[in-house]
């Protein structure tokens, strides 16, 4: 009978003190709230997410390291995971011509965050249809007129002062959407928007090293022109703004011609695009290939720019390489 007594009241010990863990656990959980389910278009702007929502977010990259938003597909996939968002970031000038489709095809409730709001878009002024040569004398059109990459050049963050547009967009909509965050984002923003402008001063350092008259080089597509505007290197591309498109021998012809007359130093490859046009270019004109250049995607983790900082840091560091010294 002792031993009875003695095993129900170790019990009942045991069980007064699992109450307040218990109550420990769930004020815990009502001290955490559930993360807010991010949806980024692509990898540049996942990482802005990232930075800025830290242990808040969970976030996810539609088009991932690498990967080429302008041709990207939609799979039924990704409209599931857009249904379960709580906010969806996109670039906006165009970039995505997809989004407005999966959107609708999900059927999501979330809030669709606009991250070029506020920039001053450039104009696209690469005629990406209209230099298709048509030798022949039917009617067939064998070009993209069907394509419509839209009036603005979309690659804004080339530009590290855009990208703090881009930032500043992310902070607001956070703190909008989870108010509970508000501080953490600020923050967060604060350190990186600082470490942006240390950037922005390495990059024009860089710059300054290069000569005046070697700051022309030859792209693959027309996605550096912001980067052209902010720092004064000339981008020529024989496509536009879009990896869609395809040169005319029309334009080919011209920008050899152009880096004949010009010597024009370098060519340089894009991570996004097929080498194979910017090496034929090289071949023709004896331009040494300056390397390869981050456009519209970073890397993986164990690539050379698998941050937005990395990859501007790897891109000067290409360029003022092919570029500083004859």
């Amino acid at each position: 009978m002792l031993d009875r007594r003695c095993v129900l009241l170790a019990s009942a010990a045991l069980l007064l003190a699992a109450v307040p863990a218990a109550a420990e656990d769930k004020a815990d959980q009502a001290a955490s709230p559930a993360r807010i389910r991010a949806i980024a278009s692509f990898s540049i702007l996942g990482d802005f997410v990232k930075t800025v929502g830290g242990d808040r977010l969970d976030v996810t990259t539609l088009v991932g390291p690498n990967g080429d938003a302008h041709v990207f597909a939609p799979s039924p996939a990704d409209a599931r995971t857009l249904a379960g968002a709580d906010l969806v970031f996109v670039n906006g000038l165009g970039f995505e011509g997809w989004i407005d489709r999966l959107v609708k095809a999900s059927g999501t409730k979330a809030t669709l965050v606009v991250a070029t709001k506020g920039v001053s878009p450039l104009k696209s002024e690469h005629d990406e249809h209209g230099d298709h040569d048509h030798d022949h004398d039917h009617g067939h059109d064998h070009g993209h007129a069907g394509h419509h990459h839209g009036a603005f050049d979309p690659h804004a963050w080339q530009s590290v002062g855009n990208a703090k547009i881009y930032v500043a967009n992310i902070r607001d909509a956070l703190s909008a959407a989870d108010p509970a965050g508000k501080d953490v984002y600020e923050a967060n923003a604060k350190a990186y928007l600082d470490r942006l402008d240390a950037l922005e001063v390495e990059v024009t350092a860089a710059i300054a090293r290069i000569p005046a008259n070697r700051r022309r080089i030859i792209t693959s597509h027309e996605a550096f022109r912001y980067f052209e505007k902010a720092y004064g290197i000339a981008f020529v591309a024989p496509t536009g703004v879009s990896t869609e498109s395809e040169a005319s021998a029309k334009a080919v012809s011209r920008i050899i011609a152009q880096i004949r007359k010009q010597k024009i130093p370098a060519v340089f490859l894009e991570n996004v695009t097929d080498p194979r046009l910017v090496k034929r270019i090289a071949d023709e004109t004896g331009a040494k290939i300056g390397g390869t250049l981050y456009s519209d995607a970073l890397t993986a983790a164990d690539g050379p720019a698998p941050t937005y900082i990395d990859m501007i840091r790897h891109n000067i560091e290409a360029l003022t390489g092919a570029l500083a010294t004859s």
